[in-house]
């Protein structure tokens, strides 16, 4: 017999689609960020492929995934950066988009943006 979750245990990672929904969101995401043209030069010298697949970890994990993050940390990642408050919102609102384009619901886009506006301080100006 088959094991139902409570809602209440069913994590974001798994609400998000697990590591296939999360692909495709990161993957979403950072295509978005290259057609932004607030924050596309930013990307100009990365590797895409790269970038996605740190994108894809660091959410995975951030959402109670299994996967490791492998990458620096978000204070070390941006320092130096001086990364404007216009360049968040508007990857915010990209990653926004890219939760639109998978079919995600408000309740999830809200506990994602929560997180989003929880790394600011480790972005924004650092």
């Amino acid at each position: 017999m088959e094991t139902v979750k409570e809602p209440q245990t069913i994590t974001l990672y798994e609400r998000l689609g697990g590591a296939e929904g999360i692909a495709s969101i990161a993957n979403d995401s950072v295509d978005q960020h290259l057609k932004n043209p607030v924050v596309s030069t930013r990307y100009k010298y990365s590797d895409i492929a790269k970038v996605k697949s740190m994108a894809f970890e660091f959410m995975a994990m951030g959402t109670g995934g299994p996967q490791t993050y492998t990458g620096r940390n978000m204070l070390d990642t941006h320092r130096g950066m001086n990364i404007s408050e216009q360049e968040f919102m508007e990857v915010v609102d990209d990653i926004l988009v890219a939760l639109d384009m998978n079919h995600i619901d408000q309740k999830e886009k809200d506990e994602v943006l929560a997180i989003l506006y929880s790394l600011r301080k480790e972005i924004v100006r650092v």
